[in-house]
């Protein structure tokens, strides 16, 4: 089954980069290029993309906008979008995956981390580094909440062992990370991970993220729980 990719920079030889990567490799195609945020997302509804590599900073309209209109559209539903950043400590990354992004990369990523993320987005997981991302994610989405907000509405239907996956995932765990931490199959791990998203009605791993820290189930210097 071949990759569909749309490539969304504003940079011309960026893009043309991207693409000798992508189109060289088996199983992958790029079936599209646009110029700004808007292009994409018009884009994203006629070329039959599997996964969007958005840029971030792009006339028009940015990247964040375009990523939330894809999500926010029920006819792009199988859409994901892979974020690109210049640098790995941009602030506008968090705000990405708040935006629905599945993940992000820099641009200075070599081609095989490029394709692999690709790959595993495109699958219906998202890019997570447990590094870069949790440090992001809990540095900024705590200030970004409000206090008080609203407990999400599914948290409380989780089970016990749901609850617990959903910190370690939060943390940055992989589900191989997770079988082996709780003495379970990797399949048992994705299986509670899926029902997990299910309930509360996100579509992947970012959005768990995003949602742990929202909710205040996980908070900014919190340790990993002991096992």
């Amino acid at each position: 089954m071949t990759i569909r990719v749309l490539l969304a920079d504003d940079q011309a030889l960026i893009r043309a980069g991207f693409r000798m990567i992508i189109d060289s490799e088996p199983g992958f195609e790029v079936v599209a290029e646009a110029g700004d945020g808007r292009e994409a997302v018009d884009l994203a509804r006629t070329a039959r993309a599997d996964v969007v590599l958005m840029d971030i900073r792009m006339p028009r309209m940015d990247g964040l906008e375009a990523t939330r209109r894809i999500d926010a559209d029920d006819n792009l539903a199988g859409v994901r979008v892979l974020v690109l950043t210049t640098f790995e400590n941009d602030d506008n990354v968090v705000l990405a995956l708040q935006a629905g992004a599945s993940g992000f990369l820099g641009k200075s990523v070599p081609p095989e981390d490029l394709l692999h993320a690709i790959r595993v987005v495109a699958g219906g997981e998202a890019l997570l580094s447990p590094k870069a991302t949790r440090g992001l994610v809990s540095r900024f989405l705590t200030t970004l909440r409000p206090e008080g907000a609203a407990r999400p509405a599914g948290l409380d239907l989780l089970t016990e062992r749901e609850r617990e996956i959903l910190v370690l995932v939060a943390h940055g765990l992989s589900n191989d990370d997770i079988a082996e931490r709780l003495h379970v199959s990797p399949l048992t791990a994705k299986t509670h991970v899926n029902r997990a998203m299910t309930k509360l009605n996100v579509r992947d791993r970012a959005q768990l993220v995003v949602l742990a820290y929202q909710s205040g189930l996980v908070r900014q210097g919190d340790a990993l729980p002991e096992p």
